[in-house]
């Protein structure tokens, strides 16, 4: 008897939706921005895949050639908008798997008439993969993704070794590759991971290390589980310090979103990071 044949092992989702339903309002600015400002993106085997055989030209699809930005995580779309807004040279293309937020943002770039976005509700890992061609960004954001702080969860986080050789894809030499977190652990993964990739430089390595460093305060402070109401003991200096460094400073172009607010007032501390595609 012939054993069934085993589907692939799939390395979990980054995230966890919360309720995809919408409501009426949001619906309705579905509808009007479905094949428009929201790509009408045919699924595979869940509703977050990208069927296979589906591409996108995306000279065609922005009627222009223009330096072309993707934000991975976008919400409600605070951040890409407002950079949409502020650089009408460049195209943008957020994606987030949040229906309600896709829904917002698509219905904002109408009020606001924002034409150089394009919004896709799809799993980040398979629209690289799928819809975008090798170095066909100029860079690439990920703001403050879901940092799965509990160490069993760690391996849910999207920035990982096989991710990271995605990005490297998709960004040309020069490219660049722009990321920010409130959570150090995340951070510093993000940081010793890339860095170790042959594809990426760091032009910030040693920058922001000893004691005024960030990870270095919240180390000092346990400003982590401080922000989530644990008591735990900090470390003393020479444990907590900061020794590595390679903190960007605060990219401009990143607007002040609702989501840092909150995180800035209950005391948690902001990580940039910035790299650039090598030859490699």
């Amino acid at each position: 008897m012939t054993e069934p044949a085993k589907r692939p092992l799939r390395h979990p989702f980054s995230f966890v939706r919360r309720s995809n339903r919408l409501k009426p309002s949001y619906q309705r600015a579905w509808d009007a921005a479905l094949g428009h400002e929201l790509l009408d993106i045919p699924h595979g085997d869940h509703d977050t895949s990208v069927a296979d055989g589906f591409s996108i030209d995306w000279e065609a699809e922005f009627g222009r050639t223009a330096p072309l930005i993707l934000e991975i995580g976008s919400g409600s779309g605070e951040a890409v908008a407002h950079a949409a807004a502020d650089n009408p040279e460049n195209d943008f293309i957020a994606v987030e798997v949040y229906r309600p937020g896709a829904a917002q943002l698509a219905s904002r770039l109408r009020r606001e008439g924002l034409t150089n976005v394009r919004v896709a509700v799809a799993n980040a890992p398979e629209v690289l993969d799928k819809l975008i061609s090798a170095g066909a960004l100029a860079e690439l954001w990920i703001f403050f993704p879901d940092p799965w702080h509990k160490k069993k969860h760690n391996k849910r986080r999207l920035v990982q070794e096989e991710f990271i050789e995605r990005a490297a894809r998709v960004l040309p030499e020069g490219g660049i590759w722009r990321l920010a977190t409130d959570w150090s652990s995340y951070a510093v993964q993000m940081r010793e991971l890339i860095s170790a990739s042959e594809h990426f430089v760091n032009p910030h390595a040693g920058e922001g290390a000893g004691e005024g460093s960030p990870l270095t305060e919240v180390r000092l402070g346990d400003l982590d589980a401080a922000s989530l109401g644990k008591e735990t003991a900090p470390l003393p200096l020479e444990e907590a310090l900061d020794h590595d460094g390679g903190w960007a400073p605060r990219f401009a172009g990143r607007t002040l979103t609702g989501f840092e607010a909150k995180a800035l007032n209950v005391g948690r501390k902001i990580f940039d990071l910035t790299f650039v595609r090598s030859s490699s």
